[in-house]
């Protein structure tokens, strides 16, 4: 009798974060996060997952960067449990990890989506463990509310539903993407209470501003001046920043990393963005943003296409 074998397959976006606030003070942590606003993108992580009978539970994960995924892997070990059986998680990554584009909660989430639906874990069980292993691992302070929907997105309560709060609305514009150097180190920095400080004061009249008007030029406005308040950028890629805007090209660096996000409020200053980075030299990505958010997919050679079944409820028609 052959060996029954069950395996999935699931997709979460990547997310560059404009501005945000940390959230830390709630006694339950799926209440914890960030409050602020982001773009989900089109593209993120893929993860396949097969489950066999064995003897013990053990977890094999593997992905296509280099050194261990501890949040991925940890998703995958709270879910499995006592579970007599071996699963094998891969992950596959369209975009840098550690620069600023939620990688660590699109992994979590996506592992957390394929893992779960092959050992029938309720749904919402799945995505707090996806969350709390981003939030104790500090891969990011809300990434996976962020990116349960697509478009872009105002965390206006931290936390998973129903205890956080996260409005999406479409975003038509393309992204463009850059990356100046290596990878800041995260974890090191959201550990730091002072640190923590510092971003919520940095951020705070930008949260006000975009209370009062939230539309996607104040969103973009604000997330430029929250990345110079921070000051997180070393002086090349402040260069770029300051190169790459004008009236109509809004840039900010993407938190946390060497990198950046732009984008362009008319098709023809996109197009003399793109001209101005391939005059320079500065290698970019154009991407846009995702429509539906995470969810399985019955494709895992294209982990950008559009997932089958979503997580999150569909953006509105706000622009």
């Amino acid at each position: 009798m052959p060996t029954p074998v069950r395996s999935t397959a699931a997709f979460a976006p990547a997310h560059v974060t404009g501005l945000f606030s940390p959230r830390l003070t709630s006694r339950d942590p799926r209440g914890r996060g960030s409050v602020g606003a982001g773009i989900v993108l089109d593209l993120g992580v893929t993860a396949r997952a097969r489950a066999v009978p064995a003897t013990r539970p053990s977890v094999k994960l593997s992905s296509d960067v280099g050194g261990p995924l501890p949040i991925s892997t940890e998703v995958a070990r709270r879910l499995l449990g006592e579970r007599p059986q071996l699963l094998t998680v891969e992950l596959r990554h369209d975009l840098p990890v550690g620069q600023g584009f939620g990688m660590s909660a699109a992994g979590a989430l996506a592992t957390a989506l394929a893992v779960g639906k092959i050992l029938g874990v309720p749904l919402p069980r799945s995505i707090t463990v996806a969350h709390l292993a981003d939030l104790f691992g500090r891969g990011g302070l809300g990434g996976v509310a962020a990116i349960l929907a697509g478009g872009w997105e105002v965390r206006e309560r931290p936390g998973i539903p129903p205890w956080g709060r996260v409005h999406h609305r479409r975003f038509r514009r393309p992204i463009v993407l850059a990356v100046e150097g290596a990878p800041l180190a995260s974890p090191a920095l959201l550990r730091d209470a002072a640190f923590r400080d510092r971003v919520e004061s940095a951020a705070r009249a930008g949260l006000r501003n975009l209370r009062r008007d939230e539309s996607i030029d104040r969103f973009l406005a604000e997330s430029e001046r929250f990345g110079d308040r921070l000051h997180l950028a070393g002086p090349r890629l402040q260069r770029w920043l300051r190169s790459m805007r004008s009236g109509d090209v809004r840039v900010s660096q993407a938190m946390f990393g060497r990198s950046l996000f732009a984008v362009a409020r008319t098709p023809s200053s996109h197009r003399q963005l793109l001209r101005h980075l391939a005059d320079r030299g500065i290698p970019y990505r154009v991407v846009g943003a995702s429509a539906t958010g995470a969810g399985l997919t019955p494709r895992v050679s294209r982990p950008s296409a559009r997932p089958r079944t979503r997580v999150g409820s569909r953006v509105s028609r706000a622009t």
